[in-house]
């Protein structure tokens, strides 16, 4: 099946863009037309949140006036792909840390997202960055 774009929306690069993510994700989800249980749901609203998040603290656009973080989902029936795309930084890469210690207030996001999505990965587009992770299986049906 072709995915199906569920929602796009271009946030400020800011913090209080991280909980706008969320409530955006969570009402785009809940409109889509086939069921996804609540708790894929949660899941994939923290992941959006984190991958919105980093892209504030770690790329130009959460370092410049003005700077733009962009957020699509899409569907394709099995699987739901999250894109964060930001404006990039030649300073830092998305990585997960080989240490995650379980009572820093930061750090996890992208450990999170490994541990909880089907996939994730990322890839530079031109000047911006796109973080992307994906949830499938059984669990949408």
């Amino acid at each position: 099946m072709t995915p199906v774009l569920l929602g796009k929306i271009d946030l400020l690069g800011a913090t209080c863009s991280i909980g706008l993510a969320r409530m955006y994700m969570r009402e785009v989800l809940q409109k889509a037309e086939r069921r996804i249980p609540g708790s894929t749901v949660d899941d994939i609203v923290l992941l959006s949140g984190e991958v919105v998040a980093n892209a504030v603290k770690h790329s130009a656009s959460g370092h410049r006036r003005g700077g733009v973080v962009g957020l699509l989902v899409h569907d394709d029936g099995r699987t739901v792909r999250v894109e964060v795309v930001d404006e990039g930084s030649e300073e830092t890469v998305p990585q997960i840390p080989a240490q995650v210690d379980p009572l820093s207030e930061g750090g996890r996001g992208l450990w999170l997202v490994r541990e909880l999505s089907s996939g994730w990965g990322w890839r530079q587009d031109g000047p911006s960055r796109v973080v992307w992770f994906e949830i499938s299986g059984t669990s949408l049906k």
